[in-house]
Parts: C-alpha cells; structure tokens; sequence
C-alpha cells in the first residue's frame, strides 16, 4: 500500500507532502516557504517572524467561537541521518517511504516523522472543512534538533492561546507534562604533530552496527556509544602495544548517540601481529557485553596507506585518558519520579584531525543544579588535559505541573476512549515546551503523538494504526475544548 493511501488520507497525504521537501535544521528556507504557502492558499492569516518560525491562525467552526484559543505546535525541522551504505542527498531528495505491516519506514534514512507526523496534522486540521475545533493557531518552529532556536526567539505577540498542544512526543500512550532542558559542551586542543615511523603499518578501524537513537529518549537503554568505545579501544591498545594515532572521526549530531566511528592509526610491523590479536579480542569482549541490545556491532580493521604524520604520543595518552574519564550516559536518576532520568550526557561527536583534537556533547536534566553538575563534570575533564572549552545552547527544562486543566481534560478523554489510564509522564528529552513557556506565562501546556521508534536514525519508523488513534484522540480532544470562563 502506498502511503497516501493510509488513513486517515489528509494527515498521510501532507506528511508524504511535507516529506518532498528537504528541511534539515538551519537550512529550513524550502520548508518555511512552503508552510506559508499553504496557509495562504487556504486563505487564513499567515505570518513568519523574524527567526523563520510560522503562525497560522484559522477561526472556530460555528457554535465553538467562545471556547479557549488553542495553539497547536510542531517543528518542522528534521534530523537528516542515512546509513554508511545509502546513496542519498538530503539537500535535493524527498524521504522515500514505504509501507511495512504496521509501519512507515523511510529507505535507509531518517523518516522525518519527528516531528513531521505533528506537522502534518495540524496542517489536515488547518485545511479541514468539517472537523469541530476552537479558535486555531498553528505555531510551526524551527531549528528545534540542533538549539531550539525557533522557541527561544519565537515572537509571542503573534499569539493570544491559553492552550498549547506540543504534538512531538513518540509514544501514543503517554501525556507529557515536563521535560529535560539541556546544555552543550564543546572544546579543542591543538596537539603535537611527529612524523610517522616508517618501519610500519597503518589501519583504519571502524567500529558500527551500533543502534544509536536519540540522546534524550533512548540514553537508559544501555546502547553503545561508538565514540566511547573507539576510545576504550585506545586505552587497551596503549597499555599492551605501541600505537600512534592519525585521525578520528566519530559520531554525527550532537542529539544522536553515535552510531559509529572511524580512525586511523599506526603499528610498528613488529606490532603488527599482537595488535590485530589485542583487535580480535576486544570485538569479542564488546559482542558480549552488548550482544542483547548491540546484536550488529563489528569492530573493522584494515590496511590503509600510511599517513605522513601522527599525533605527538604525549599528546594520545592525554586525550585518551580524558575521554575515559568523561562521564556518558545516565548520571542520575530522579529521586521524585520512578524511572526518569534526570541528568545525563553524551559524547556526540569525536573529531582527530589536522592537529586538532575536538569533541561535542550535550548534557540534560530536568533539574538546574544537576544539569550544572553534569555539564561541569564533562568540563572538567577536558579542561584537565588542557581544552579549550565552550558552552552554549542553554536551555530551560518544564516542570510538570500535575494540577493543569488540560491534563485532566486528557486523562478523561483518553480513559473514555481507550477504557485503560494514560501514563502522565516527564520525559528526558527537549521539548519546545520548556523554552515556550518562559515566553507565555500561565499557558497551559501538554505534549502528546504517536508511537515513533527510532527516531534521529535510519531504523525511525512511525506506527500507522497509531496515528489513527492520535488522530481520533485529538479530534476528541479539540471538540472538548472549554469555553473562555
């Protein structure tokens, strides 16, 4: 079946829309310009602010014009991610989609249904005829993947809603009611360049299979991070062999667990032999220590044309030490809420070039003081070796708020729709709502959507007959809306 065929057809037919036009974050131009398009063509007011963040604002249907404004929102940005193997330009192709059971997958890249799936709705919401509804603004942000930077200079005067709908969140029986602010840790080091030892061999080692996922979402689920373990790969290799190092090139964004990592390095020949030896028998450490959640993770080593210099090994020890040292993962969890994370980093990026050794991360909590801790924790560790270190993108978490109006409206509403309770949740992840509701004091907020697996990786994949209960439940949820007091 093709994916315009699915029902519901108005919300399937935009996404497939929406999923024509390439919109990776900070190169979003195309997808803006179509955005406001299509609100213009339907006649309903339009306006782009000055970041690129659009609102579209469509009047209730008859008898409804006394209920509370709503604002819809969604980013329409998406992660452009594709497997080592996939032949694709981002820049000048549409997602291939197909169908697959209960699925909707994308060939060998990301899908875009974070959040494109949210996007899409409100825009078969703008475009109805016959769908009950209050007063509608539609707020479609930008750059929500790499900064937020849509939310954080979003232009409040364009809005008069005291209800936001924040349709980005991944599992259909979940409401959301806070999230995780964050913060990103980056450095540099200019190391010692020497030249390489004639008398011997170089590899590039690559290390991939690995899951990945999103950095928020999936970072309790105990996934190999590729540029942690090209590192624990070092470490090992240094106190059994002599090795240089060449270069390193690890990871992709800086809210993606890496999936994947390459380096180069060089062995003396005498080495040679004990160091594929010491290769064989770290893969088969790390196989079985991830074997039931990394089942395709391999370990590669081959012969590659010897560089011309490496890094100084003063300089190799150091980093290496301080990657190992660098704190990833979970780093606490909330003594308040059973199961959720509440502070934890990951090691994004790995990059060994030149003469310079750079790394990217990004920390999160859904407390001030322990993202603080975490972000100084990683600091640390660079700034022991010698880094430069900068920090940027800080952004507020939500706090949930357990009394909200909406949020019982939800609760009942789903329990009378689905006979079973939904579970009322923060998540470790950034949601917009966080940063929104500095701007909108008192706004009422709640984040809800589909069931989304994978997403911020080539495996992201949305479930059809999800969408459809999302789509019912929030067309129940809309019908429902009270009337201004």
């Amino acid at each position: 079946m093709e994916v315009r065929n699915l029902e519901p057809k108005a919300l399937w037919n935009n996404f497939a829309d929406l999923n024509a036009v390439p919109r990776a974050s900070k190169k979003e131009e195309r997808v803006i310009a179509f955005i406001v398009a299509f609100g213009e063509n339907l006649g309903l007011k339009t306006v782009q602010d000055a970041t690129g963040n659009v609102m579209i604002s469509k009047p209730a249907t008859p008898g409804m014009e006394n209920r509370k404004t709503v604002v819809m929102q969604s980013h329409l940005d998406m992660v452009h991610q594709k497997n080592n193997d996939t032949v694709f330009d981002f820049d000048s192709q549409g997602i291939q989609m197909f169908v697959d059971g209960d699925w909707v997958k994308a060939k060998g890249t990301t899908l875009g249904a974070d959040n494109g799936i949210g996007v899409a709705s409100i825009m078969a919401l703008l475009a109805s005829t016959t769908i009950e509804h209050p007063p509608l603004e539609a707020m479609f942000t930008i750059d929500e993947e790499t900064g937020m930077t849509g939310a954080k200079e979003i232009d409040p005067s364009n809005f008069t809603g005291s209800i936001l709908l924040n349709l980005d969140t991944e599992e259909d029986d979940e409401l959301t009611i806070g999230c995780a602010g964050g913060i990103d840790t980056n450095s540099e080091y200019a190391y010692a360049l020497e030249k390489s030892n004639e008398n011997s061999v170089a590899f590039q080692i690559t290390i991939k299979g690995l899951s990945g996922g999103h950095s928020g979402m999936d970072i309790h689920k105990g996934r190999g991070n590729a540029n942690k373990l090209m590192n624990r790969l070092f470490y090992g290799a240094l106190k059994s062999e002599k090795i240089s190092l060449a270069s390193v090139d690890g990871g992709s964004l800086r809210n993606a667990i890496p999936r994947e990592s390459r380096s180069v390095v060089v062995v003396s020949n005498e080495e040679k032999a004990a160091f594929l030896a010491f290769l064989e028998k770290f893969a088969a450490v790390l196989k079985e220590e991830y074997h039931s959640i990394e089942p395709s993770l391999v370990v590669v080593a081959e012969e590659t044309a010897l560089p011309e210099e490496v890094m100084g090994q003063v300089d190799f020890v150091k980093i290496v030490n301080s990657l190992y040292a660098m704190p990833n993962g979970v780093f606490r969890m909330s003594p308040d809420i059973e199961d959720l994370v509440e502070a934890s980093t990951n090691l994004a990026r790995v990059i060994v070039k030149d003469g310079k050794f750079i790394t990217q991360s990004l920390q999160r909590s859904s407390v001030e003081s322990t993202k603080d801790d975490v972000a100084n924790a990683v600091r640390a560790s660079l700034e022991g070796m010698g880094c430069s270190v900068s920090q940027s993108g800080d952004y507020p978490g939500w706090k949930p708020n357990p009394d909200s109006d909406i949020l019982r409206l939800m609760v009942r509403l789903y329990q009378e729709s689905f006979n079973k309770e939904p579970k009322v949740e923060a998540c470790h992840a950034g949601l917009e709502c966080g940063i929104l509701g500095a701007h909108f004091p008192g706004m009422d907020m709640i984040s809800f959507g589909p069931t989304i697996r994978g997403a911020h990786s080539p495996d992201e994949r949305v479930q059809i007959s999800s969408v459809q209960k999302f789509w019912s439940y929030l067309l129940a949820v809309l019908k429902e809306i009270p009337s201004v007091k």
